[in-house]
C-alpha cells in the first residue's frame, strides 16, 4: 500500500474533481465554466499530489515546452471564452506532454481482469 501525505491527498481529490468537471464539462457541450473549474483544479491538484518545484520542472522542461504551450495555451482559451478551440489545444498539449506515460498505464491496465483481456484481443494487441 502507498502511503500519501495530507497534502498529496488533497492532491488526488482536487485532480479528480479536476477530471470530473472536464468530463461533465465536454458532456454539455464544452460548458466553459465547467472546463474553466476542471482545468485550474486539475491543474492544483498536480501541483498538491508532486509538489510546486516539482510542477514547474515537468513542465517547464526544454523538450517540452511546445506541450507546455500547447497545454497552458488551451487553458487560457478555455478561461477567456472559447471552450472548443481550448480543449483542442488542451488534448494535443496533453497527449505531448504525457506520451511517455502511456506505455506505463497500458501496461498496468492488461494487468487489470476484464481490461486485460479486451487489450490481449488480437486485432488490439497489435496496435499497442
Amino acid at each position: 500500500m502507498i502511503s500519501l501525505t495530507d497534502t498529496q491527498k488533497i492532491g488526488m481529490g482536487l485532480t479528480g474533481f479536476g477530471v470530473f468537471f472536464l468530463f461533465f464539462g465536454m458532456i454539455l457541450f464544452f460548458d466553459k465554466a465547467l472546463l474553466a473549474i476542471g482545468n485550474v483544479l486539475f491543474v492544483a491538484g498536480l501541483a498538491f499530489v508532486i509538489g510546486l518545484e516539482r510542477t514547474f520542472r515537468f513542465f517547464f522542461q526544454k523538450h517540452k515546452m511546445k506541450a507546455t504551450g500547447f497545454f497552458l495555451g488551451g487553458v487560457f482559451v478555455v478561461l477567456i471564452g472559447w471552450p472548443l478551440i481550448g480543449m483542442i489545444f488542451e488534448i494535443y498539449g496533453f497527449f505531448l506532454l504525457f506520451r511517455g506515460f502511456f506505455p506505463v498505464v497500458i501496461g498496468f491496465i492488461r494487468r487489470v481482469p476484464i481490461l486485460g483481456s479486451l487489450l490481449n484481443l488480437p486485432g488490439i494487441r497489435s496496435t499497442t
